[in-house]
């Protein structure tokens, strides 16, 4: 049968009155404790590992009386307690109380007398019979037969290499104790930590770590003590026994025993020549560290690096590794610090004992030492008069970069370019390029700088630029000797000025001067120079021969070149 609710509260105050006429302990006096009381009173939200019987541990505690008047405190004494927890080393009821604590995990614990110090107690600090009351927080759990753990946190997705022992790396990390208490860190100090590993310059639990890595890889590496610093600890910030938690972050490594590696990105179809030691080339480039930090590029100032290969002028190892490339060429180079900027680094932005990392792109390459590269696209046939020195010729040209660049067109004016040859009006290498060509030719020229525009370039061309032309002969017309501007086919008329002087009235004017040259252009007894202006020429002609600047040529102001050529020499006798 039920009972009512009122006759239920009306029972329990007649056995509260009961007890306290009997003298029973009065509510919240738990009376005397069979066991540990244990209060959970913080837990951590990740438990990775709780302390069981056998495990070292290291804690920090507040030893109290029931009235709260304190008998011990690890934290005055500045150390935390380290000891094997269940094996008898510790007063029972602290030995049953921090079994299955969690790394970060606060307890208050109740300790009987008998599970504590029981009816003898400590002389001077715990009377006999006491209860003690601690509040604790575990820091440390690790056990002799422990392993390194690692966890990877991040892991690049191309790894082509892992540190192996005797490498040299470079590395960032925080280093924290079990319980998160930081205790260094290399990013405070704004610098890698740079060392060998395998080598014993490491704790054995970070030359183990370490090894496997990938550069950039990210790990948490957790060292038990005896692979860490073990009883001693180390200085005022590791104490003993203690875990560590590294928070690595690989940089790079190299070893010493490294020579440089290519990578070949991509490599034109057709390399009909390869750099060798005492070429001069022309390439950009990004430089980077093998984290991928960007110290610096020839794109960014928008133009290439030029320099010699092989002769010392830049790092070795990048001496080295432009060695065989192809023009067009996509490469990259890595180069260990031995073969770069060593132990000391470049500026602020390579540190020391930097591998680093170039992608390069070879525009062009050249020798001092090479002629005209020619190479006949289309010759006609019955081809018997060619261009030669101090011809007159017209042609039409595309002038490129060898990385494709379009520079200069003929095709963008209304008429073919004209040069007289050897004139000294082009470029060495293009006078060269356009000598023993019929009419209708077609060539590829490729020209090297030091028969082009030279280290300083021109307006549009860069320092010390290969060049390619594409050139097609429109015409040609037979030159005349340098200095002149008319030529005899053969002996010049023996009473020259009188033949000249039209009206015979004793002076040569422009005009008479003028018909009388174009008479024996069109009788075929002589040529001008060719021109695309002939009557320029013609008054060129009657300028230097008008001596005196007066309109008229007299018989003492005329004379041939030759004769004048004659002149010059017996004067230098």
């Amino acid at each position: 049968m039920a009972m009512a609710p009122g006759s239920r509260c009306l029972l329990l105050l007649l056995l509260l009155l009961l007890l306290d006429v009997l003298g029973a302990p009065a509510l919240g006096d738990p009376g005397p404790l069979e066991d540990v009381v244990i209060d959970r009173y913080y837990i951590p939200k990740i438990c990775l590992r709780e302390a069981q019987m056998g495990d070292f541990i290291r804690y920090h505690y507040n030893g109290t009386f029931k009235d709260g008047k304190k008998f011990d405190s690890s934290y005055d004494r500045g150390a935390t307690v380290a000891g094997v927890v269940g094996v008898g080393r510790l007063i029972t009821g602290m030995d049953r109380g921090l079994q299955g604590m969690c790394v970060n995990e606060r307890r208050h614990l109740i300790v009987p007398p008998h599970l504590g110090y029981g009816s003898i107690g400590v002389a001077g600090l715990i009377p006999p019979d006491a209860t003690l009351y601690f509040d604790v927080v575990m820091l440390d759990i690790w056990n002799k037969n422990d392993k390194l753990q690692i966890t990877t946190l991040s892991k690049p997705e191309l790894c082509n290499r892992t540190v192996e022992n005797s490498d040299f790396v470079r590395y960032h990390y925080n280093g924290t104790l079990l319980d998160g208490t930081p205790f260094d860190s290399s990013y405070s100090k704004g610098s890698t930590y740079d060392t060998y590993v395998g080598t014993g310059w490491l704790i054995k639990g970070m030359d183990q770590g370490l090894l496997g890595m990938c550069a950039g890889e990210k790990r948490s590496i957790i060292i038990p003590p005896f692979l860490a610093y073990g009883e001693k600890g180390y200085g005022t910030v590791i104490p003993p026994q203690a875990s560590l938690v590294f928070s690595v972050l690989l940089v790079d490594f190299h070893n010493p025993k490294d020579g440089v590696f290519l990578e070949h990105l991509e490599v034109p179809e057709s390399c009909k020549r390869r750099a060798v030691t005492g070429d001069f080339v022309r390439y950009h480039y990004n430089g980077t560290l093998m984290d991928g930090t960007l110290f610096d590029s020839s794109y960014s100032r928008n133009q290439t690096y030029n320099t010699y290969i092989g002769k010392g002028y830049i790092i070795p190892g990048m001496d080295q590794g432009l060695q065989g490339v192809c023009m067009g060429e996509q490469r990259r180079v890595v180069i260990p610090p031995h073969l770069a900027y060593g132990e000391n680094g470049a500026g602020d932005k390579i540190p020391g004992s930097a591998v680093l990392i170039f992608d390069v792109h070879i525009i062009d390459f050249h020798n001092p030492e090479d002629p005209v590269e020619i190479e006949t696209v289309f010759r006609p046939e019955g081809c018997n008069v060619t261009t030669r020195h101090r011809d007159f010729v017209r042609y039409h040209y595309n002038c490129s970069l060898l990385d494709g660049t379009r520079l200069f067109s003929s095709h963008d004016y209304e008429k073919p370019q004209e040069v007289t040859l050897g004139a000294n009006k082009v470029i060495e290498g293009l006078n060269s390029g356009l000598l023993d060509m019929c009419a209708g030719e077609r060539r590829v020229l490729i020209i090297p700088p030091h028969l082009g525009h030279g280290e300083s370039g021109a307006r549009g061309v860069p320092g010390s630029a290969v060049l390619r032309f594409e050139v097609e002969l429109v015409s040609m017309e037979e030159g005349v000797p340098e200095g002149y501007l008319f030529i005899w086919h053969g002996e010049p008329p023996a009473n020259l000025y009188e033949q000249m002087d039209l009206n015979k009235d004793g002076e040569i004017p422009a005009d008479e001067f003028s018909t009388f040259i174009k008479t024996q252009v069109a009788e075929g007894k002589g040529r001008l120079m060719p021109s695309s202006d002939p009557e320029k020429v013609i008054a060129d002609m009657f300028q230097n021969q008008d001596r005196n600047q007066d309109g008229k040529i007299t018989p003492n102001e005329l004379k041939l070149k030759s004769d004048e050529d004659q002149e010059k020499i017996h004067e230098e006798l």
